[in-house]
């Protein structure tokens, strides 16, 4: 058996007893209600969808940048502030898993959580299918482009998580991390700033990324920004348990 096999099974099966955990608390039941609610809100009251006159369903998943503002904090704030408060954050290191073990298994745990939430909001476009001609190509790549916003917002969010001291410091700093990075590109527009400063600092914005992804286009370069600003954020997660671990 290779080395990555058992990696992956340590991963997995911390994934699956955090994950287990977190299906049974009244805390996923209050964010899937808010992020249906929200998401639904924006569509039919705020952008006024039925109004519009168009097939499409980018005006709804271009409210999910926002709603994950709100959503991530609450999924990862316990992550890893509430094992450094009650002290089982010493005990995890000490068992035989690694960093990484730990830490993929805290990042599947979230996004598992992220993932059944997308998935209570299938019965809307399927709904919405029997008035229109919707492109299924389309709102498979704005699922996707979803999904890989959730990833890193969910990394991000557990590696504030691990720099927290509880969950309401993590909640507020990863919420307010979020918003900046998520906005950025609205923010810099807002500014007036040099079109090459404003460009530069629109790149990091995740909103901008995910922009591609929701009028259905699968953007490599919008690909390789979440994929690899994942693994910056997980490697730092990462350092951050050696270093409080060593401290």
């Amino acid at each position: 058996m290779s080395i990555v096999t058992v990696k992956s099974r340590k991963a997995l099966s911390l994934a699956g007893k955090e994950l287990y955990s977190c299906l049974w608390s009244p805390v996923f039941y209050g964010i899937a209600v808010f992020f249906l609610l929200f998401t639904g809100v924006w569509l039919f009251y705020f952008q006024r969808y039925f109004t519009l006159n168009q097939a499409s369903l980018r005006p709804w998943f271009a409210a999910f940048p926002l709603a994950f503002v709100l959503v991530i904090p609450v999924i990862t704030m316990r992550s890893w502030a509430e094992e450094w408060k009650t002290g089982t954050a010493e005990l995890l290191l000490s068992m035989p898993f690694s960093e990484w073990d730990l830490v993929l298994g805290k990042y599947l745990s979230a996004m598992g959580i992220v993932t059944a939430l997308l998935v209570l909001t299938l019965p809307l476009p399927f709904t919405l299918s029997g008035l229109g001609n919707y492109d299924a190509g389309v709102i498979a790549g704005e699922y996707l482009g979803a999904l890989l916003l959730a990833s890193s917002s969910v990394s991000l969010g557990n590696l504030l998580s691990s720099l927290a001291k509880n969950q309401g410091g993590a909640f507020l700093g990863c919420a307010a991390v979020l918003l900046v990075v998520t906005m950025l590109a609205q923010i810099t527009q807002s500014l007036s700033l040099p079109p090459a400063l404003a460009g530069f600092l629109s790149f990091f914005s995740l909103a901008f990324h995910f922009e591609s992804f929701s009028r259905g286009l699968l953007d490599s370069r919008d690909l390789a920004f979440f994929i690899l600003s994942t693994a910056l954020f997980l490697y730092l997660n990462t350092q951050t348990l050696l270093y409080r671990k060593w401290r």
